[in-house]
């Protein structure tokens, strides 16, 4: 149904809630083809598309024509689409033009799950993906901790070549996810490439209910009382949920945290913002750059909860909203990072809401660690390098001194509380500990940026 110019603007301006903070759109119609033509169409879907494209998208191959695009819309809008999924085609069609894994749209009920997704509860195998341009198949980002994929062993930077026996080989992300997703209790199987050996895994799909920190206090041999924290996901109760454990650890007379962002994901970038702030209370947290070379600089702002000695452990499996934390805490020379490189991503994707209900993730930014470092496809290396266990651990011993890694990052944080002594303290009555008890802001919406 074609919308008058008003109420298209009513719908954009809603819409402004799923942006970065900085990022302005508009629409822009071509003098050439009259906004007209969209009437009685789903031609209007693949338009929005098209113009956020036009108007936001950075390019981090610098390979994006405009001119050539703007040719792609006429093209596009001279055709007929008798439904929405023959729109929804064109549309994944043109996306691929981009050559970004990260820009891609969602149907309406695509984008639905990925609102529930950030907000702590999703449905399916818990394994998160996208394209190799490289190689054409999928690529194992990270799986979710606690989910089918988690407890069968599937692992960062594996590939997927076939999808209950479809090859992968130049599926796209949305069909993928359609052959992976199902009922809950039913089975999809998964063929997997690890290093030069292929294998399956069956996997039963189910609800996974999302918890995104979880935290125990540990006792070294020599007395101390170590905070570990393991973050899984960045989503909208991350930061929350961390400020919780933190403030009761503080009472508990901590040594010291480890944190944990092993096989995190990423997620929003307001919850890494906001993390990052719970343990850095002055310096550049991150700074991001839009396309058109816009700055926007992020900052801690006095908050933190804790100045205890910090240890961050990391893996293949981190990325992005992780890259950001980790970023920010070495650079501003918070904690020491131990494990294994990180993914490499860099960019930042906003989630748009489209007129039709369904959804498209556009990278519309990239960003800088604080000393001014682009991360993406080199990922972050860590100050002291550790292997995981050549044996496999049970999901109960992580954190725990049977865990290589984490045994490794607490010598770390024993020599860092030694060296500085008991003058780290966290005083109850400062300046910070009324700011953590501050009622917390309402959020406006679930879902504002997913990196």
């Amino acid at each position: 149904m074609w919308i008058s110019h008003l109420k298209f603007k009513n719908i954009l301006k809603r819409n402004k809630n799923f942006l970065l903070p900085f990022i302005f759109s508009s629409l822009i119609f071509s003098n050439s083809i009259e906004s007209s033509v969209l009437k009685n169409s789903n031609k209007e879907v693949i338009d929005h598309v098209w113009q956020i494209i036009y108007s936001d998208f950075l390019d981090s191959d610098g390979k994006f024509n405009k001119s050539n695009w703007i040719k792609l819309r006429k093209k596009l809008l001279s055709k007929t689409y008798p439904n929405a999924d023959d729109a929804y085609i064109a549309i994944r069609e043109m996306l691929d033009n981009l050559n970004d894994p990260y820009t891609r749209f969602l149907d309406p009920k695509q984008f639905n799950e990925m609102r529930i997704d950030t907000s702590g509860e999703l449905t399916g195998v818990g394994i998160q993906i996208l394209k190799d341009s490289e190689s054409g198949y999928l690529v194992v980002v990270s799986p979710i901790e606690g989910s089918p994929a988690f407890e069968s062993g599937i692992q960062a930077k594996d590939k997927i070549i076939s999808i209950d026996k479809i090859s992968t080989k130049n599926l796209d992300i949305e069909e993928a996810v359609k052959l992976i997703r199902g009922k809950v209790g039913t089975k999809v199987n998964l063929k997997i490439l690890r290093n030069g050996t292929i294998f399956n895994k069956t996997l039963v799909r189910r609800k996974i209910e999302i918890k995104s920190v979880i935290s125990k206090i540990n006792s070294t041999k020599n007395g101390f009382l170590i905070g570990y924290v393991r973050i899984k996901q960045f989503n909208a109760n991350a930061s929350k949920e961390l400020k919780k454990v933190i403030l009761d650890y503080e009472t508990k007379n901590v040594s010291g945290y480890i944190l944990d962002l092993r096989s995190n994901p990423g997620g929003l970038l307001d919850s890494s913002i906001e993390i990052s702030r719970q343990f850095i209370d002055k310096g550049i947290i991150v700074s991001t750059l839009s396309k058109n070379g816009f700055k926007e600089v992020k900052k801690a702002n006095g908050s933190a909860l804790t100045n205890k000695p910090l240890v961050v452990l990391v893996n293949e499996g981190s990325a992005s909203a992780s890259e950001i934390v980790s970023g920010a805490i070495r650079d501003n020379l918070r904690g020491k990072l131990v494990g294994k490189k990180t993914f490499g991503k860099g960019l930042v994707q906003s989630m748009r809401s489209l007129v039709d209900g369904s959804g498209l993730t556009v990278t519309v930014a990239k960003y800088l660690t604080p000393n001014g470092t682009d991360i993406n496809k080199f990922g972050i290396k860590p100050d002291i390098e550790v292997n995981m266990n050549v044996n496999p651990i049970l999901q109960k011993q992580i954190g725990t001194r049977r865990d290589k890694q984490y045994k490794a990052a607490e010598n770390v944080l024993i020599r860092i509380i030694e060296n500085k002594g008991s003058s780290i303290s966290f005083i109850p009555n400062s300046t910070n500990f009324k700011v953590a008890l501050k009622n917390s802001e309402k959020r406006n919406k679930i879902l504002k940026t997913h990196i």
